[in-house]
């Protein structure tokens, strides 16, 4: 029996977070949406998932303050993709220091991020 991956996707364009979710529903994964960052340490702590992809940019709670608080958690090997914008290159390098694990650009085409995805599932089955 396959494995199946939960994915929590943190996203404040209602637009964005619908094409993700619909990509990656399609794609076998389980999902758990969040449109701002309170929302998201919530699900965090009461439905822990397999990887966690938020932009940087949310109401309340931004995305590296999610990553901040996933790696002084339990739950610290959780993987991270971030979404950012293209311009915000300073933000990227903060939120990798502090443990991301990647990222995406937008503009970026679904796809992108469910190779960036697999990628990050298939290297931790490698691990085990």
């Amino acid at each position: 029996m396959k494995d199946i991956k939960k994915i929590l996707i943190c996203e404040d364009e209602e637009i964005l977070l619908t094409a993700l979710k619909f990509r990656l529903q399609k794609q076998g994964y389980e999902l758990t949406l969040a449109s701002d960052g309170e929302e998201a340490k919530a699900l965090l702590q009461s439905d822990p998932p397999d990887l966690l992809v938020t932009d940087i940019s949310l109401p309340n709670i931004s995305g590296t303050e999610l990553v901040t608080f996933l790696r002084e958690s339990q739950q610290k090997d959780t993987p991270v993709i971030l979404i950012a914008p293209m311009d915000d290159e300073e933000a990227i390098a903060e939120a990798m220091r502090l443990g991301a694990n990647d990222f995406v650009t937008k503009p970026f085409k679904p796809v992108e991020l469910v190779i960036r995805i697999r990628c990050i599932f298939e290297a931790q089955a490698a691990l085990k």
